[in-house]
């Protein structure tokens, strides 16, 4: 993925002000040498001697003549820069390229390139060139990581440039910088069927029509153009028009992943809090459910939903899978607590149709938020709940066990209204809990001595 961009560095940015610039540029060797010339071509003058005051012009004028053509040195310098990959997720590294092109008829010196980064994807890179011959080029890469999920600027892009003696140092800075996106970790799922009431579940498209048999045929009226050998003379003579059998149309199943985000559901920060793994769990089961032909959308507590397009906020047909895990995935990329007490906006977003399967990742509820999940439930095909306990997770494991699960009594509020809700442990991993939603709903509606759904 080339999301880099070109930018030049001009040695020659006119003349006002342009030997100030240089002088500013002078090292601590280059004000060590000019001081060290006056100094001598004073004593020279009070003393009366010629050769001294030849050795104080050298030293005074070697660093401003070395400032001088470094600044009136007439090359420019174009850079580039390319990420691979542009999306990264977190605790994985990504690769950096710089390149460097000469693009003026004169060589250049040493050169020192610098990349600026965030702190938290590691060390400022920098580098020494060689000499760049005209038109010639020169490429460097470097690795960063961040284990925080989040967007990142990289650059602009520093080239110091010294001369032979190291008197003088100018910097020119690039304009151009990049972005590096830090997605949430997504764990591989496994294609379990979460038997029970969630329509379409383990088949990513669902027949709008019935083909059992003739029987079954929904005619509609005959339109201009219609093939003729799509009559059905059955329903022509029932209804004494023209009448044709509808093509079949499939209908892509839906999913709706609900996150919780408010500030007063969890507690703790980092990598390892409740809250990132939540959002690791939606981001896992959201590329899981595209990858299984789903039409898919993202939902918070706040009502927003993405990718916000096609029907009713889904992923539409049109929009290519790619395209939509992109969108949610950077959406949780940056994802944040938000100011809301309530669920009451989720809810008002679902009762409005059949959202298929919902699977909701919530934090701490109380009585009042636990009563408005349970009647999310009434609109949906099929419904599953991780709850985090946040009491839970801000233990440490070596302290004293508080209560075995305060979130009990919500979590059997929400199996009695049909949800298949489980609890989130501290340490446990999406992939297992995603295995214990599948029994239990195999569980809950398997009768003892009945006929399985699986």
């Amino acid at each position: 993925m080339d999301a880099g961009g070109t930018d030049r560095s001009e040695a020659d940015r006119g003349e006002g002000g342009g030997m100030r610039t240089a002088l500013a540029g002078l090292t601590t060797r280059g004000r060590s040498f000019l001081a060290a010339g006056i100094a001598a071509a004073i004593c020279a003058y009070v003393l009366g001697q010629s050769d001294l005051l030849r050795v104080g012009l050298l030293l005074g004028v070697l660093p401003v003549v070395c400032a001088a053509v470094l600044y009136r040195t007439r090359y420019r310098v174009a850079g580039s820069r390319r990420l691979s990959p542009g999306r990264v997720p977190a605790g994985s590294e990504a690769r950096v390229h710089l390149r460097v092109d000469n693009v003026s008829r004169l060589p250049t010196g040493l050169l020192m390139l610098q990349d600026r980064v965030p702190y938290v994807l590691g060390p400022r890179p920098r580098f020494v060139l060689d000499r760049v011959e005209p038109g010639g080029r020169r490429e460097v890469s470097y690795r960063v990581r961040s284990d925080l999920r989040g967007r990142y600027p990289l650059g602009p892009l520093q080239l110091r440039l010294t001369d032979p003696f190291g008197l003088c140092e100018l910097t020119r800075s690039f304009s151009t910088y990049d972005t590096l996106t830090v997605i949430p970790r997504v764990e591989a799922l496994p294609p379990v069927r979460l038997s029970g009431e969630a329509k379409g579940y383990g088949e990513g498209r669902q027949r709008s029509l019935a083909l059992a048999g003739d029987d079954d045929v929904i005619p509609r009226g005959y339109r201009y153009g219609d093939d003729l050998r799509r009559v059905h003379w059955r329903s022509t003579a029932r209804y004494g028009e023209l009448m044709v059998r509808r093509e079949e149309q499939p209908q892509r199943a839906r999913c709706t992943v609900l996150l919780d985000t408010r500030v007063v559901a969890f507690e703790g920060a980092g990598p390892d809090s409740a809250f990132e793994w939540a959002v690791s769990g939606a981001a896992s089961v959201l590329v899981h459910m595209l990858e299984r032909g789903f039409s898919v959308r993202l939902l918070t507590d706040t009502g927003n939903s993405v990718p916000g397009e096609g029907a009713e906020g889904f992923a539409g047909a049109s929009q290519g899978t790619a395209d939509a895990a992109g969108l949610m995935m950077d959406t949780l990329a940056v994802i944040d607590h938000s100011d809301g007490t309530s669920l009451s906006r989720a809810y008002d977003v679902l009762r409005g149709g059949n959202e298929g399967l919902l699977v909701a990742f919530f934090g701490d509820l109380d009585e009042e938020q636990a009563t408005v999940v349970a009647k999310m439930r009434q609109r949906s095909g099929g419904a599953v709940a991780f709850v985090l306990d946040s009491e839970t997770w801000a233990r440490e494991p070596a302290d004293v066990p508080g209560p075995l699960d305060r979130s009990g009594e919500r979590l059997r509020m929400l199996r009695e209204a049909g949800w298949t809700a489980v609890t989130v442990p501290r340490g446990a991993t999406v992939e297992e809990l995603w295995r214990l939603a599948d029994h239990e709903r195999t569980t809950l509606t398997t009768p003892t001595g009945g006929k399985g759904t699986r």
